[in-house]
């Protein structure tokens, strides 16, 4: 029995041979359908009103020359001599040179007495015509075929039995003629349509070249998984748009992709060292009953100790790798309050005492979780570095510069300028790099009186799982400034760090906000 599957391949290899409609050809077919379909119905348009007009004025012409006939053998009792042919300028040359026709004159019953050229054919019904008593008697004759040409004839009697006189005109010329026009009509819409066929190709492969390139970009980012190709972006318009906006979104794909291979390096790096030390640790349990009672509680303090840390570093690198794919929804953010809130908190865990300071309209667009998470691991770390500490861990949040410096006066006469360290504290809310006068950046700084970070320590305080020498024999991941660099980036701003004057530390970072409100400084 033959296998069916060759049968149930068929379809799907049918499927695979058809013609794929690109973008260039669905333009070119449709620009030469429209130009063919307005190019045939001009030109069946102007063909028939020129057609129209022509045999309209042709039979116009006739009928005028058939009624001056009547009307001048009405008027006059004429022979058939009278249109014999003469220099002179008789009836005869009238009528052919008014409208171009040929004159046949005829006797009593029907005799050809003056043969036209060509001759016409006389019929039972000229005859009668020629016999007729009155003036003016007419018998038309519609089509009328004389060797290979064609007639409209005519025959008026000129009364008294006297005989006839029949008048033609030739409108197989005038037929010709207007084939001759339809076969030019046709020939150039022919040419019309394969212009247009090749104009619209030539312009589909000009307006579609870079989105053929963009396509092309996108199925080898798609084959490759390689997100550094470079992307057309050239020109203002909606392909330009399109192209900048994919090659901004593959930047940020290759930087994303970058950051959680780099996370994962530095993750793995981070927890082999735990990690040994647990195994470490656990490889002696086997052996606790033979340990003295001391070691044995070394040995589940630091147990404990490392099942912490290992938790600590696990939670940290969750919450950095959930900060780089939040799904936090934008709102508007009091930063004062997330503020007020971790310092309520730091209170109660450390029993430090966490002042907040406030200048200007503290209003952002941003998520509330994550900028509250990068102010805590600000206070924390400011709490770890100053433990012994008894100074106040000093939060400030201000809009610029100008406002907290402005402000100094207030916390002058509170007696807390020295506590706070003085003008040289509060100038630092202009910040290395940072312009006084940026009203649009709201700035978070916290002020601690630690032992504060070398200045070659400075710059990589931020950088994941870095820690400074005399900083190593603390608890902590390494993580935590981190995440509030990753946050500040997140909200348009940036982390910074300098030394505090009269010793310690001040950290924080900016957040793009709302205008000022011009709300003044207040204390917590």
């Amino acid at each position: 029995m033959p296998s069916p599957r060759p049968v149930r391949a068929l379809p799907r290899l049918l499927s695979r041979l058809k013609p794929v409609p690109s973008l260039r050809a669905t333009f070119t077919v449709s620009f030469v359908a429209v130009a063919c379909v307005v190019t045939v119905l001009v030109g069946i348009l102007s063909y028939s009103a020129a057609a129209r007009l022509v045999r309209v004025d042709e039979q116009t012409v006739f009928a005028e020359v058939v009624r001056d006939l009547r009307e001048l053998v009405e008027q006059d009792p004429l022979t058939p001599e009278d249109f014999a042919p003469s220099g002179s300028g008789g009836p005869r040359d009238d009528l052919i040179r008014s409208g171009r026709t040929d004159v046949q004159v005829l006797g009593p019953g029907g005799e050809i007495l003056d043969k036209g050229a060509p001759g016409l054919p006389v019929r039972d019904a000229d005859r009668r015509t020629a016999d007729a008593a009155l003036a003016g008697v007419t018998v038309e004759h519609g089509e009328v075929e004389v060797g290979n040409d064609r007639y409209r004839v005519v025959t008026v009697a000129l009364g008294g039995g006297r005989g006839a006189v029949q008048v033609a005109q030739e409108f197989s010329d005038t037929e010709d003629l207007l084939r001759e026009l339809q076969q030019r009509t046709l020939l150039f819409v022919s040419g019309i349509v394969i212009s247009a066929g090749l104009f619209g190709w030539w312009l589909a492969r000009r307006q579609t070249r870079r989105l053929v390139q963009l396509a092309g970009a996108a199925e080898d980012v798609a084959r490759t998984g390689h997100l550094g190709i470079q992307v057309p972006v050239a020109g203002r318009d909606e392909v330009g748009r399109l192209g900048r906006s994919f090659d901004r979104m593959l930047v940020r794909l290759a930087q994303s992709e970058e950051d959680q291979r780099r996370l994962v390096q530095d993750a793995g790096h981070e927890l082999r060292t735990p990690l040994t030390s647990l195994r470490t640790n656990i490889s002696l349990l086997r052996r606790i009953d033979e340990l003295p009672p001391r070691v044995r509680e070394e040995l589940v303090d630091d147990l404990s100790q490392e099942a912490l840390e290992l938790t600590d570093l696990v939670n940290e690198l969750v919450d950095l790798a959930a900060g780089q794919s939040s799904t936090e929804p934008v709102q508007r953010v009091q930063l004062a309050d997330l503020a007020e809130d971790v310092a309520g908190t730091a209170r109660r865990r450390t029993g430090r005492r966490v002042v907040v300071r406030v200048a200007g309209d503290t209003t952002v667009e941003g998520r509330a979780g994550a900028l509250q998470r990068a102010i805590s691991n600000l206070v924390e770390n400011a709490a770890k570095f100053d433990r012994g500490g008894s100074g106040a861990i000093v939060v400030v949040v201000a809009r610029g510069s100008a406002g907290a410096l402005g402000e100094l006066g207030e916390l002058g006469e509170l007696g807390e300028l020295d506590e706070l360290g003085g003008l040289g504290d509060f100038g630092s809310l202009a910040g290395p790099g940072e312009p006084g006068d940026d009203s649009g950046v709201v700035r978070v700084e916290v002020l601690d009186r630690g032992p504060g970070v070398p200045d070659c320590d400075l710059e990589r305080i931020f950088d994941r799982f870095y820690r400074a020498p005399d900083a190593r024999s603390l608890p902590g991941s390494g993580l935590g400034l981190s995440i509030v660099r990753a946050v500040a980036a997140a909200h348009g701003g940036a982390p910074f760090a300098f030394r505090r004057e009269g010793g310690g530390l001040v950290t924080g970072f900016t957040v793009r906000g709302a205008e000022e409100q011009g709300a003044p400084l207040r204390r917590a």
